[in-house]
């Protein structure tokens, strides 16, 4: 069991999971229909605590510890992938606010980030730019009291929800290197100038709104700007590692998942007059999994103390990231070949699994980025 875990955690792990049996699981479907979590759930989440209770007790959280957060983030993925929008506005974008925000900003936005009026986004990838953020190339230009913003994001998590958009813009176009002219805007839904595209159409997560935005001569507030201008590129790198940590966790509660139900479905299913977990090639699968899942957790729950710890454990993120990813969908597509003709079909949860893992492999910076990362921590 993690060490990082105590009575408390779990008093808490117990509560929420009973928040999600009542609130969550019979609804996730309906939600994937629909395309989209409803913003009373999100309230509801507020309400009940479970949005960013790391936030300071002046701004509205319990000033609770990362343990929380890892909690939340595991039990939300065992109801299902699409309520990554929730992990990524508690532990991913507000934390830029809290770190870097001024004390009227806090004031603002924390206390109705944790109780659910508002949502949050964080807007990075463009049409031609992904993991490569120097080559981002929405502009805002001082103008006055105010930033004119032009350019286009894409791929952004919790897009048409969000009330908040933390945008990654060039303040400065002759900065050398281009990175150093990188800065992060607050935009606020309403802003004249900005607009919403279509709601995309991914192969998984279905009830996950991810959505294009757009900026043609956005007006925002010079006020909005988070931190110091110049700074977002510094501010990004700062904060990736948690990114990265999230999705890991998730990943790990996904393969954990997954292979629960396949174990159960073997045990279950029957083939030439006995059950096919009795074949030895199902055994062996199964075993392969087993070991790669329990390393997986092992090697997770180090990093995830370190990371509690505040240490620098950027390299140990990305290996745990790429390597999580990747078992994930190793065991997403293991679980589906032995579930035989019903993993195939989307009444079965292993289904919806094998389309929603594969893109932890691509978000949060690729595993090819990630294998950079190690690289360049190894010294080559």
């Amino acid at each position: 069991m993690a060490t990082y875990l105590h009575e408390e955690h779990h008093i808490f792990r117990e509560a929420f999971r009973k928040f999600l049996q009542k609130e969550a699981y019979s609804f996730y479907a309906d939600w994937e229909k629909q395309g989209i979590i409803p913003r009373e759930f999100w309230r509801k989440m507020g309400d009940n605590g479970f949005l960013c209770p790391w936030v300071d007790e002046t701004y509205g959280g319990f000033s609770a510890d990362f343990g929380y957060s890892v909690v939340i983030n595991e039990e939300l993925e065992k109801v299902g992938s699409s309520l990554v929008g929730i992990g990524l506005h508690n532990d991913i974008v507000v934390p830029y606010i809290a770190s870097y925000g001024t004390d009227e900003q806090k004031k603002k936005w924390l206390p109705k980030c944790v109780s659910g009026e508002i949502i949050t986004a964080i807007a990075m990838t463009e049409p031609g730019a992904g993991s490569d953020l120097a080559g981002i190339s929405t502009t805002a230009v001082k103008q006055g009291d105010y930033y004119i913003v032009n350019g286009q994001k894409t791929f952004i998590t919790n897009g048409i929800h969000a009330d908040l958009v933390i945008v990654v813009c060039k303040t400065d176009l002759s900065a050398t290197p281009p990175h150093k002219g990188i800065s992060l805007l607050v935009v606020e839904r309403g802003t004249p100038g900005f607009t919403r595209g279509r709601k995309l159409e991914k192969v998984g997560l279905h009830a996950q709104d991810t959505a294009e935005l757009f900026f043609s001569d956005a007006k925002v507030p010079a006020e909005n700007l988070l931190g110091e201008e110049g700074k977002g590129f510094y501010y990004l790198m700062e904060k990736l590692q948690q990114e990265r940590l999230i999705v890991a966790i998730a990943a790990q509660t996904a393969a954990e998942r997954m292979f629960d139900l396949t174990k159960r479905y073997v045990k279950e299913r029957t083939a030439f007059g006995k059950t096919i977990s009795q074949f030895q090639t199902v055994q062996f699968r199964l075993a392969e999994m087993a070991t790669e899942i329990a390393l997986g957790r092992a090697f997770l729950d180090d990093v995830i103390e370190q990371h509690i710890a505040r240490k620098d454990v950027v390299a140990n993120v990305s290996m745990a990231k790429w390597w999580i990813t990747e078992m994930a969908k190793r065991v997403s597509s293991e679980g589906m070949q032995l579930h035989g003709g019903y993993g195939y079909m989307e009444e079965y949860e292993i289904a919806r699994r094998y389309r929603d893992i594969p893109v932890s492999t691509i978000y949060a910076g690729t595993n090819e980025v990630m294998k950079m990362i190690i690289a360049k921590h190894l010294g080559l």
